[in-house]
């Protein structure tokens, strides 16, 4: 077993109590002394964890105030977990203690210190990023919360930023591909789903720009992406914040940012016959989930609102459509999505996924090789064909739980295993689309119905069956002549249809509400990617695993959270599994 060797020991101060304070490779230590008892406070912070060091009594939130007369004080920050009121994930704050040394000399010694050590233990932490904020997503408080909550964090930890208030749609996207980037270590976006869409646009087209690869050859494999994202969540929902964190947090995502936290992160590429639509991380859904986006862009002044009224409007119409589904099996042996796994920090799907998906990778220089090799075996296999009429058709390549479904659309899904979850909800009475609706809001299992089929899937195609082609035609001329894009021209290079959505303010209510009132329900549904309208109703999407990284570790189960130090060894475990109390 590894030592972890002592680098400074000595006694300090923590207010009135005196404590033996002790810096390792990996830790640092401080234990009550003075105590009669045997119970003696021991906290343990990994120097990974550490988020900054300052001369005197310092405090950063809510602002940045220093003690006077302090010459033989220093603080130190860290991150400091507590429960968020769910089993679902752990909030991170900002740890603050504040160390009296007997003498300045002995101060400056554990201050150069713990420098030293966070240099050398943290050298993936970002040092220049590069910051967009959403300023009218959600509430509209994109700005306040980033320079109140996380602009103070950033200035703690060292790490310079640009920022870019956005005025437009695809502005973070346009600037990502065409602008100087070097310095950066990484982009970051404040607000919701949509922008950090963008954000994944632009860091995808960019890296295929620089690699000489055209997105819009549905064969070609991937370049994997160096640029992290990070993602502030300020939207509406924040699906893929709570997915990958746990939480919807700002403080929480902002302390995984700076310490350089690396999620790798499956993403599905859509295609419409050889051009590219979209990139989507969380949904891809037709039928109901397409509709309500459908109806709901038409009510966005009502806000978080809207998703409630147009889901009940949607679902009082009563609407099934037909449709063919092609899809590709993952291999059954490595995962099922109904195997009761979730996919949490370190998860062993998801590592046992990298080794599969990288074989030949001991460093970065091999990794778009054997990204070619992982893609080469995905056209292989029996490709599977169901044909019907259904009330929804899902594509996932995570969970999407967000706070009104804690487990989300597809619970066992994960994160970064190059897999996704096709759910195929068939043509059922109302009452028993109710019950699959519900139970996405507890605990009970929303496959067990038997008009659910839930697969894990490399690929998947759909199309309309012969007989529905001449009426798909008018239903797109009747969408064209309302403002939407025309079949044939042909999508920007990033893919993002952002501007699609406008178009159900243009359509007449009774395009979607149709079914309530008409006698002639519409014969096709819209493609919901990401809370984005695709153009076409045709489409084939593949999923590419561990194709960008964020800065996230997955989410941390606080009902299993470990209360003290591994007695392991420590330079394997570097601090990862401790928590701080």
């Amino acid at each position: 077993m590894d030592v972890d060797p002592v680098r400074l020991e000595s006694s300090l101060w923590v207010g009135k109590k005196r404590y033996r304070a002790a810096l390792t490779g990996w830790h640092l230590n401080w234990t009550e002394l003075d105590k009669k008892n045997r119970d003696k406070k021991t906290v343990s912070v990994p120097v990974s964890e550490v988020i900054g060091v300052e001369e005197g009594r310092v405090q950063v939130l809510p602002q940045r105030s220093v003690a006077e007369d302090t010459d033989r004080e220093f603080t130190v920050f860290y991150v400091k977990r507590s429960s968020s009121g769910s089993s679902y994930g752990l909030l991170w704050r900002l740890g603050r203690t504040q160390f009296c040394c007997p003498s300045r000399d002995l101060r400056d010694q554990w201050m150069t210190q713990l420098r030293i050590a966070l240099k050398t233990h943290s050298p993936s932490r970002p040092h220049r990023l590069l910051v967009f904020i959403n300023p009218f997503g959600g509430k509209k408080q994109g700005r306040q919360i980033y320079h109140s909550r996380v602009a103070p964090l950033f200035e703690l930890a060292g790490i310079s930023s640009h920022v870019v208030v956005t005025e437009r749609a695809n502005q973070a996207r346009d600037h990502i591909l065409k602008k100087d980037l070097t310095g950066f270590d990484g982009v970051v976006c404040v607000g919701g789903d949509g922008i950090f869409s963008e954000l994944l646009h632009g860091v995808i087209g960019r890296t295929q720009q620089e690699a000489g690869l055209s997105e819009h050859d549905p064969s070609l494999t991937l370049q994997s992406c160096d640029l992290h994202i990070g993602i502030i969540p300020a939207g509406s929902t924040d699906c893929v914040c709570f997915a990958t964190v746990g939480v919807n947090d700002p403080v929480t995502s902002a302390l995984h940012i700076i310490i350089g936290d690396s999620q790798p992160l499956d993403v599905c590429s859509v295609h419409h016959r050889s051009s590219l639509v979209r990139y989507s991380v969380s949904l891809v859904g037709y039928g109901f989930y397409g509709d309500v986006l459908a109806e709901s862009e038409r009510h966005r002044w009502m806000g978080p609102l809207r998703y409630d009224y147009s889901g009940a409007m949607v679902y009082l119409s009563n609407r099934s459509y037909a449709g063919v589904i092609q899809y590709l099996p993952a291999d059954s042996q490595l995962s099922s999505p109904r195997d009761n796994t979730r996919c949490l920090s370190g998860c062993s799907v998801c590592s046992k996924g990298t080794e599969r998906l990288f074989p030949h990778s001991p460093g970065a220089s091999s990794l778009y090789s054997s990204h070619f090799s992982q893609f080469s075996s995905d056209t292989e296999g029996e490709w599977v064909s169901v044909e019907g009429r259904f009330r929804a058709v899902s594509l996932t390549c995570m969970s999407s739980s967000c706070p009104r479904s804690p487990l989300g659309l597809s619970p066992s899904a994960h994160l970064a295993d190059g897999t996704g979850d096709l759910i195929i909800v068939r043509d059922t009475h109302p009452l028993g689309f109710l019950t699959f609706l519900h139970r996405h809001t507890s605990t009970q299992d929303q496959f067990d119905l038997p008009f659910v089929d839930v697969h894990r899937v490399k690929a998947v195609r759909f199309s309309l069956p012969t007989g529905e082609e001449e009426d798909k035609d008018e239903e797109r001329e009747r969408v064209n002549d309302g403002g939407m894009m025309e079949e044939g021209k042909r999508p920007s290079r990033s893919g993002s249809h952002k501007h699609l959505v406008e178009r159900g303010e243009e359509r007449g209510q009774k395009d979607f509400l149709c079914g309530l009132c008409c006698s002639k329900a519409p014969t096709v549904s819209v493609w919901n990617c990401d809370g984005e309208i695709l153009p076409h109703t045709e489409i084939s999407c593949r999923v590419h695993g561990q194709l960008v990284r964020l800065y996230a570790r997955g989410i941390e189960d606080g009902s299993a959270r470990p209360t003290r130090k591994c007695q392991d060894g420590h330079r394997n475990c570097k601090g990862r599994c401790v928590l701080n109390n």
